[in-house]
């Protein structure tokens, strides 16, 4: 089928218009979407999201050259789609950060934790408290905290996990379910 042949089909409304289009632009379009994403779940979704894009746009667009118009479409939704993934990826992080602190904190929150806690900082070799808050109160990661602190990551981490180890005994001890 031509490209006028799938436009027709497109200001027809006729379903077909997608299948057409997607038979014959979308191994280019994949391969657009691939190259950004380096996914190939995320490049499937941005290519589907292409027909449905194109399934909107025509009309009132009437596209010269549909296969460029289609390109185009997949490259800004996977464009948008890498800088989402990019901004979870920081957020991928904190979750970690969270899991981590869930194993040595209890889930409420009332003064007594609080006091506690503050207890328990206050009593904290310095170096140990620096890395302890850089990374769950800032959410510094362990690579950056090493850096600072000129230690190695693995260092950094070790001490993280003995400091989380120690709390969780700290707070248990004084009642605290963990």
């Amino acid at each position: 089928m031509n490209d006028n042949d799938i436009i027709a089909l497109y200001h027809e409304r006729n379903e077909r218009a997608i299948v057409a289009t997607a038979a014959k632009y979308g191994g280019i379009c994949h391969g657009v979407a691939i190259n950004i994403l380096h996914n190939r779940q995320d490049a499937e979704e941005c290519v589907n999201d292409t027909w449905i894009k194109a399934w909107d746009s025509i009309p009132p667009e009437c596209p010269r050259i549909l296969k460029a118009f289609l390109c185009r479409i997949t490259r800004n939704l996977s464009i948008d789609r890498y800088r989402q993934n990019q901004r979870r990826a920081a957020h991928v992080d904190m979750e970690l950060i969270l899991d981590e602190l869930a194993e040595c904190l209890p889930e409420q929150e009332n003064s007594a934790l609080t006091e506690a806690l503050n207890a328990f900082f206050v009593g904290m070799d310095p170096l140990e408290r620096k890395l302890f808050l850089g990374r769950y109160w800032h959410a510094t990661p362990v690579k950056t905290l090493a850096k600072m602190y000129d230690l190695t990551p693995n260092h950094v981490s070790v001490r993280l996990h003995r400091t989380r180890e120690r709390l969780r005994a700290y707070l248990t001890e004084r009642g605290f379910a963990i």
